[in-house]
């Protein structure tokens, strides 16, 4: 986790062998599950104290190759809620300080009390 504030959480991924597909660039699955890490846990810095996160969906558009040094997942809430909380969801691929917009998604969490 590169940065943690209220409603906000960015994630960094090094590309790396073990997350690159056939033409070497960072898996789509990789990006995905940064996002919805990135998402998740935007929404639970504003959760109640004693509470969990889990997503109820999300829906991710690939817009160009994940091509870099490293990939960064932003997870921003949008509306946060008693229930369920929305967060937009941003992934960038940086290659040599150059960073380009690769997905864009939507989110939604649901908090979960405390178990017993």
């Amino acid at each position: 986790m590169a940065h943690i504030a209220p409603g906000r959480v960015v994630i960094t991924l090094p590309a790396r062998p073990e997350v690159t597909q056939q033409n070497g660039y960072v898996h789509a699955g990789a990006s995905s599950a940064i996002a919805d890490s990135a998402g998740g846990y935007a929404a639970f810095t504003l959760f109640p104290e004693g509470t969990s996160v889990l997503t109820v969906e999300y829906k991710i558009n690939l817009l160009a190759p994940a091509a870099g040094d490293h990939i960064e997942a932003v997870g921003t809430v949008l509306k946060p809620g008693r229930t369920l909380t929305v967060c937009c969801l941003e992934v960038f691929a940086t290659h040599q300080q150059q960073r380009t917009l690769i997905a864009t998604g939507q989110q939604t969490l649901i908090c979960v009390p405390e178990r017993p």
